[in-house]
């Protein structure tokens, strides 16, 4: 997907002082201010230069217009808006948003014109629309702009097209000019930003014309010094906004105001011919595009998120554009009420020296008031005490924000984005810029829609939620998600607006393609699994006979121990979803049998490398095969013994050796007795044959005796020790069978030195991963020297009594009957 920036230019700018210092070339001139009453006619056109999202310019140009009072407005947009414009004055429309083209056939090509509420080209619109006067954008179409087959319109333009590596080199590498940063040179500044909030942001009203004209007087000198030394194409934009004039002039009569970025001013001033202006355009790449208004953010906005014609502080320009007196008064209130709200300890009287501190450092500095580095340094020494991290969250919330705007719901959208809007209204899911969890119920039938709708989202590859890893247990009925609506997202939601109509459709249709295309086979049990998941029934249909004939030809075990944990865990789903799960079902027991077969052949001869690989995927099939549902075993004459806490699924230990579970531990019994399969895999079959209760200490030493025997090499033994006690709970094996803990101790005395060295990275690997009580307890039954073959007393250890309370024990077994879900057997 490719994603411009808006084609706007970055050049700023008014200045309502004169604009001197000592520079070669032509911008050595003076720039001055050719001020003039107001009360004199204004030259037509008015010829209004801005710099893009300032609130200054945007103060500068409806005082501009006040006093004008032309009878259109033009605008610097691609030509195509006009159709939209009588939305802005919309009552449910509130900025910032932005206008989003995007090609028909490739919605993936879009390109975006942000506007907030302190950007002059919305408050042309908005006074325009307030005052009946007639609104034209006068920019190039998007239907030029995406296009990319031109060689001079391609998308290494649009990189090419950001800020320059050095904002004070107007030769930079890239050919990109930074007019503010040229201006601010002239005027001895370093920083174009301060300078720009100086002579701009912070000055108060004067003549509202004068600066414009001033404006002008320093583009043209810098024009004349670098040419055009802007982006390659805005000579073609020129020449069209040149010709929309025109046009605008024949229909409106000479009042006429223009609002554009101020680099344009001379270019549309100069006088062309009209052939000369159609030449250029002659020939132009076109696509067919659409076109609708979307929200915006604040972050957005900011020229760190990349955004070329960013700013610094959009949170910090809308609120000098919004205050209506004692900007900076307001300000240290909110950032009080922000810091109180997470728990600062900030009173009135901290605002009052925060105030005072911001004032004085802007005497100090010369500044006419106090701007964004003064109240910053103030923030952080008197409301933050001088931390960085209260004033962190200042900057993130406030200085910059999370403001989304919003559009009416006529605005034209995709159909798809109409339904996601309906679900989203008839869920309450509203979007929001600012991350939020969401902590989900499945058992309530509203939370359970909710999950469906973000799973059927990010199946389209829409990812306004994303699920919380480890904040819930497999297969229960709870959820937990991470959203944020960025606006980016609509992009996305045109893109997959190609695969139907509403969300459930359209996931539907994107789901059965995947399962057509899907290269592995633990490709389509992943397909599978997001379809239970987001209560797609009829992809689920498709996925399954994908599914069904991909195992078919599927000989490699790894392939199919890869695949089988995602089918068992989807399995799960159908208890709390109500999800009709018996052909997955079917599937995933056929899997596993042929796992059962092939999989200790696929064990034997491995490197270490193969067999750690592989060591993991028994962990993985061990877990799948426990969530696999089994059939209900036969009475039996005998009552079973009560499941372990690991045990292998409900319903599978009455028949212990029998069915899929039979043939698994059947399967762990041969790969912990065969020599030829790698030391680290034996060590994990009897450990967890030993987890579930399927061989005991007394069984599982002798393996261990063999394991660590003098003919065994002792990389090998070291890698069985791994297998054996490496992961949770390992430690407390040891530590509660001290003849296990006699063997290790007494194999690793008889590690001769030479091969000492090359065992020790593993097994501090093994025994780093227990918790620092267990390393502890250890090294103390190691220091009292275990006795191999026999079990001691742990009464000397803390946290151990000197053996097993009858009494004790039985009071715990209710509680293990009741998480087991078991009956109390008398």
């Amino acid at each position: 997907m490719t994603s411009t920036t808006p084609v706007t230019s970055t050049t700023p700018v008014t200045s309502t002082t004169p604009v001197t210092g000592v520079k070669s070339g032509a911008v050595a001139k003076s720039v001055t201010a050719g001020g003039r009453s107001v009360e004199g006619s204004p030259g037509w056109p008015l010829l209004l230069g801005v710099r893009h999202h300032g609130p200054g310019s945007a103060r500068g140009v409806r005082a501009a217009l006040e006093a004008a009072r032309p009878e259109a407005v033009l605008v610097e947009g691609p030509a195509e808006a006009d159709a939209l414009v009588a939305l802005a004055g919309d009552a449910a429309m509130r900025p910032p948003v932005a206008l989003l083209a995007h090609a028909v056939d490739d919605p993936g090509r879009a390109s975006f014109w942000p506007m907030a509420e302190f950007s002059p080209e919305w408050v042309a619109i908005r006074w325009a629309l307030d005052r009946g006067a007639a609104v034209r954008f006068v920019d190039l179409p998007a239907a030029h702009t995406l296009a990319a087959s031109d060689p001079t319109w391609g998308d290494e333009e649009e990189a090419a097209g950001g800020p320059p590596t050095d904002p004070l080199d107007p030769l930079d590498p890239r050919g990109a000019l930074d007019p503010l940063a040229e201006l601010a040179r002239a005027a001895g500044h370093d920083d174009p930003e301060r300078w720009w909030e100086d002579v701009v942001e912070l000055r108060g009203d004067g003549d509202p014309l004068a600066p414009f004209e001033a404006l002008a007087e320093a583009m043209t000198v810098l024009r004349e010094a670098y040419g055009n030394g802007g982006h390659p194409r805005d000579g073609v934009r020129e020449a069209y906004m040149r010709l929309r004039l025109r046009a605008a002039r024949k229909e409106f009569g000479d009042r006429i105001a223009v609002v554009c970025g101020a680099w344009h001013v001379p270019a549309l001033a100069r006088r062309t011919t009209v052939a000369a202006d159609r030449a250029l355009l002659r020939g132009l790449p076109k696509v067919k595009t659409e076109m609708t208004w979307v929200p915006w953010t604040h972050r957005r906005l900011a020229r760190r998120s990349g955004y070329v014609a960013g700013v610094e502080a959009p949170g910090w320009y809308g609120h000098l554009f919004a205050a209506p007196d004692r900007p900076v008064e307001r300000w240290m209130a909110k950032a009080a009420g922000l810091l109180r709200a997470e728990d600062h300890l900030v009173s009135s009287a901290h605002v009052i020296e925060a105030v005072r501190l911001a004032e004085t450092l802007a005497v100090l500095r010369g500044r006419p008031l106090p701007g964004l580095d003064e109240t910053t340094d103030a923030v952080r020494a008197v409301l933050c005490e001088g931390s960085d991290v209260p004033l962190a969250l200042v900057r993130d919330r406030l200085v910059v924000g999370d403001v989304l705007g919003e559009v009416p719901a006529g605005a034209p959208a995709v159909p798809l984005q109409r339904d996601l809007s309906r679900l989203q209204r008839s869920l309450r899911l509203k979007p929001e810029a600012r991350e939020r969890e969401l902590d989900l119920d499945l058992r309530k039938e509203t939370d359970a829609a909710r999950s469906r709708l973000l799973h059927r989202l990010r199946l389209l590859g829409v990812d306004w939620g994303v699920p919380q890893a480890g904040r819930a247990g497999t297969g229960t009925f709870r959820e937990v998600w991470r959203l944020c609506w960025e606006p980016e997202l609509h992009v996305q939601v045109a893109e997959a607006g190609v695969w139907g109509t509403t969300v459930e459709a359209a996931a539907t249709a994107r789901a059965e393609s995947r399962a057509l295309a899907a290269a592995t086979l633990s490709d389509i049990t992943a397909l599978a699994e997001q379809c239970l998941l987001a209560g797609l029934g009829d992809a689920l249909t498709v996925v399954m006979r994908a599914l069904a004939d991909r195992a078919a030809l599927d000989t490699d075990v790894a392939h199919l121990a890869q695949a089988l944990p995602a089918l068992a865990r989807a399995l799960r789903y159908g208890d709390v979803r109500a999800t009709d799960t018996a052909a997955l079902a079917e599937v995933a027991a056929g899997l596993a049998e042929r796992i059962c077969v092939g999989l200790p052949p696929a064990c034997a001869g491995l490197d270490a490398d193969a067999a750690a690989a592989m060591r993991d995927r028994l962990d993985e099939i061990h877990t799948a095969i426990g969530l696999l549902p089994a059939p209900v075993p036969p009475p039996a004459p005998v009552p079973p013994p009560a499941p372990a806490l690991t045990g292998l699924g409900s319903g599978t230990r009455g028949d212990a050796d029998s069915g899929l579970v039979g043939r698994w531990i059947g399967v762990l019994r041969r790969l912990a007795g065969w020599e030829r399969v790698a030391g680290g895999l034996r060590g994990r079959a009897v450990r967890i044959l030993l987890d579930e209760g399927r061989i005991g200490e007394d069984e599982a030493a002798p393996y261990m005796s063999r394991a660590l025997s003098v003919g065994t090499p002792p990389a090998e033994a070291a890698a069985w020790i791994d297998g054996f006690v490496g992961g949770s709970g390992g430690g407390l094996l040891l530590v509660h069978d001290e003849r296990l803990l006699g063997l290790v101790d007494a194999w690793l005395t008889s590690v001769p030195p030479q091969a000492f060295t090359d065992v020790l990275p593993l097994l501090r690997r093994t025994f780093s991963g227990y918790e620092p009580g267990v390393r502890r307890t250890l090294g103390e039954l190691v220091a009292r020297g275990p006795g191999a073959g026999r079990r001691v007393a742990l009464g000397g250890v803390p946290g151990f009594g000197d053996g097993i309370d009858p009494e004790r024990a039985d009071g715990v077994v209710p509680l293990l009957h009741l998480i087991l879900g078991t009956e109390a057997r008398v």
